[in-house]
């Protein structure tokens, strides 16, 4: 039992050292998380750590349909909730059916952009269209810089782009590869991505909007909250939320469970998504924002008043509009063109 807690605790040290990672966290956190865990590792058998060590490997340093199918049970679960149990109970209090519809509506959408961004070329450089690509983007001679070559691809890397470890390719405008829908994020399905992630956060707030309407509804129907129960000491209390919850929670254990799954996921993904958004206003990529934020780079020129250097600033950014526009329209060769 204790070389089992050990093992847990090992492995949860070191996906959160790799979580960190890969969320753009500090290293010196990740590498605090990875120092608990190779003294931990000192306890631990060997052939425990290895084959503790490639399954990480195997879930965070290579393409893998394990998210994308743990994504698609999560939906399934929510929705086998919602259609068995939300729809009913709300049908019979005589909820509008189009709003009961809604879900499901939203649910086609989130489809159709999760296949999409899934499935299509994120700006994969090739030899074939290397040369174009070159042209897209200015060197910003900051986090991009002219010259350098990419060991793997043995190219040139054009401006804004990077070699993607899970793919092993190179990446058009790289933004980040997602592990949920098992492809990397680049020029030519951001669009696909952003939408999927705006569908994606509409649809569980929705759901919990429903789902919360319909238990509120109850407690109003069945006068819960002007109530009083007889506690454990055999005194009559007046009902309180806390008293509340439970008894929801013990009449409707599963679509409680589930709302608080929902919410959680709205607030999430709702960060997440205006993280997105503002990357999109601003011109920026996930991978851009992360190694100025690494290198220290301000967004803004400034003077350092020490070595009298002119400091990283956002050559790309063209305005909202037009930062948003090249989001669902990526600029082509010939676009360049006609502007110079």
């Amino acid at each position: 039992m204790e070389l089992a807690a050990l093992l847990a605790l090992y492995l949860g040290l070191l996906l959160l050292a790799a979580a960190a990672l890969l969320g753009g966290c500090p290293r010196s956190a990740a590498g605090a998380l990875g120092g608990a865990a190779r003294v931990l590792s000192l306890v631990i058998p060997t052939r425990l750590q290895r084959a503790t060590q490639k399954v990480l490997h195997r879930l965070f340093h290579t393409r893998s349909h394990l998210f994308t199918v743990l994504h698609v049970a999560l939906e399934v679960a929510v929705y086998a909730e919602y259609t068995w149990e939300v729809f009913p109970y709300c049908w019979e209090l005589e909820f509008h059916l189009l709003l009961l519809l809604l879900p499901y509506l939203l649910l086609a959408g989130n489809i159709g952009c999760f296949v999409l961004c899934s499935r299509a070329d994120p700006g994969t450089i090739t030899k074939s269209n290397h040369a174009s690509l070159m042209k897209i983007y200015a060197y910003d001679g900051a986090l991009f810089q002219k010259g350098i070559r990419c060991p793997t691809c043995n190219v040139e890397k054009p401006a804004r782009s990077k070699h993607c470890r899970f793919c092993n390719v190179c990446v058009h405008r790289f933004d980040h590869h997602c592990v949920w829908v098992n492809n990397c994020i680049g020029a030519f399905n951001a669009r696909y991505f952003f939408l999927y992630l705006f569908t994606l956060t509409v649809t569980a707030a929705t759901i919990a909007i429903i789902t919360a309407a319909f238990l509120i509804q109850v407690v109003l129907l069945t006068n819960m909250m002007h109530g009083s129960y007889i506690d454990d000491q055999g005194q009559e209390q007046a009902v309180e939320i806390r008293f509340l919850i439970q008894h929801l929670f013990l009449t409707f254990p599963r679509i409680v469970l589930m709302l608080g799954f929902v919410i959680l996921l709205t607030l999430l993904l709702g960060a997440y998504c205006c993280f997105n958004l503002y990357l999109a206003l601003t011109n920026q990529t996930s991978n851009e924002w992360h190694k100025s934020r690494r290198s220290g780079c301000s967004r803004h020129p400034t003077l350092q008043p020490c070595d009298r250097q002119v400091v990283y600033k956002n050559i790309y950014s063209k305005g909202v509009w037009m930062n948003l526009k090249e989001i669902f329209k990526p600029p082509t060769v010939l676009e360049k063109e006609k502007k110079t």
